[in-house]
């Protein structure tokens, strides 16, 4: 499975948007990047299927743009007026080339998927490698309204239950995608989030 991130030269706030190509060309959130669409077609004339992982605006701002230009069905746990098909727990679809499974993590967001295939996670903000906060395993912020850190730190157990051994790579919202060992990368989040701290002390 290659995976492109079409949103890495962002001048301005925006999630990772990741491309996936292969049997079923598939872009992972849309970000809120001007011009994704154009990066987007120097990879690939299609797409059939978008996946969004939740839908805070830094992922979702350039939705309509990317549905618009690609004709592509839309997957999404929450309700959205685009959205062709609903995505619950233990679904799977296939991404580029792999099959992956749908994990239901809420905390980040209560709308919030994480996709599961034999190699690899696109985590969404759930867990990230390295975003300022921590590097080498960090979660997402549960500091706003109708997050939560409990919900967040279920949703990381979840996410150890259900992916295979093996999983090398790791597709996040936010920071460098990881190669490597994913699990320890996830368990380091895990325990940083059961200490209960403030992501960010200074806020």
């Amino acid at each position: 499975m290659d995976v492109h991130n079409v949103t890495a030269e962002a001048e301005t706030f925006t999630c990772n948007a990741y491309l996936a190509t292969g049997e079923q060309t598939t872009l992972v959130d849309a970000g809120a990047m001007r011009g994704v669409v154009d990066v987007i077609r120097e990879h690939t004339d299609t797409l059939d299927a978008v996946v969004l992982t939740h839908q805070h605006g830094d992922h979702v701002q350039r939705l309509d743009a990317v549905l618009d230009a690609f004709d592509a069905p839309l997957y999404a746990y929450g309700s959205h007026p685009r959205r062709d098909h609903a995505l619950a727990d233990g679904d799977t679809l296939t991404v580029g080339d792999e099959e992956c499974e749908v994990v239901y993590t809420p905390g980040h967001a209560d709308d919030h998927v994480s996709l599961v295939s034999e190699s690899a996670l696109f985590s969404g903000d759930v867990v990230v490698h390295d975003d300022g906060a921590f590097d080498d395993g960090s979660f997402g912020r549960t500091d706003r309204p109708g997050q939560s850190r409990e919900r967040l730190i279920e949703s990381i157990g979840r996410i150890l239950d259900r992916m295979p051994a093996g999983v090398e790579h790791m597709y996040s919202g936010h920071g460098d995608a990881f190669h490597g060992d994913v699990r320890e990368v996830v368990e380091r989040a895990l325990e940083r989030a059961e200490r209960r701290e403030p992501k960010y002390p200074d806020d």
